[in-house]
């Protein structure tokens, strides 16, 4: 479990890191991006046969990377929309 979250905060991190411009999202925030995006890249790792859903490999991380990136860019438009509304 530990393993989990410390696996979520560096994906998210790396999701931050790779997006370009400021993103607006504290510490919880980037947790939780990281963990969504563990959980799909671990989906879909265990889906193309390379490893279970909570096991670290090298496929799942880079889904998991890829799709918390994708989600961080959902959380922008969807905040940015709120902002302008």
């Amino acid at each position: 479990m530990i393993g989990f979250i410390i696996a979520g905060l560096v994906i998210g991190a790396l999701a931050r890191l790779i997006k370009p411009g400021k993103q607006n999202l504290g510490l919880l925030a980037t947790l939780l991006l990281g963990l969504v995006g563990s959980v799909i890249g671990g989906l879909v790792a265990n889906l193309l046969g390379t490893g279970g859903i909570f096991e670290l490999n090298v496929v799942g991380f880079i889904v998991a990377v890829v799709a918390a990136v994708l989600l961080l860019g959902v959380a922008e438009s969807v905040a940015g929309r709120r902002r302008h509304a």
